[in-house]
């Protein structure tokens, strides 16, 4: 298993909403293409800057998901597998680039029963009292 990218399933359409703080300068110059044709808005122009840079980067990305076992996309977590990772023995560690869901039916006792550590470059979705369970071991 070592030396593979294990690509999870990805869903168009799901985001995470972040906010940035630009100086008034390299705002204006965005809006100035922007007003140009060249983007349709800020938004646009955002996202293809970031998309840029991601490229300009894969490769070292690609080494550093394989050097650390992580799991690119979206990883959901059910109550289900939780459950049988319990009967098992067995305590997850989780490492996540993207979106990591923990179903709203897990509980809190179950969570912290099963999973042993989470790693999540992106966003990691799961109930607050989830969460809370698990504060100690989200890194």
């Amino acid at each position: 298993m070592a030396g593979e990218i294990h690509r999870l399933r990805e869903r168009p359409g799901e985001s995470e909403k972040i906010t940035i703080n630009l100086g008034f300068v390299d705002l204006g110059h965005i809006d100035l293409l922007v007003r140009e044709g060249f983007y349709s808005n800020r938004t646009d122009f955002i996202r293809t800057a970031i998309r840029n840079q991601l490229a300009a980067h894969a490769d070292a990305v690609r080494q550093s998901i394989v050097r650390n076992t992580l799991e690119l996309g979206l990883r959901r977590f059910s109550r289900g597998e939780l459950e049988a990772a319990k009967a098992k023995g067995e305590r997850l560690r989780i490492q996540v680039v993207g979106l990591a869901t923990i179903d709203d039916d897990v509980t809190p006792e179950l969570a912290a029963s099963t999973i042993e550590s989470i790693t999540v470059l992106g966003a990691l979705h799961a109930s607050k009292d989830v969460k809370t369970a698990l504060a100690d071991r989200i890194g």
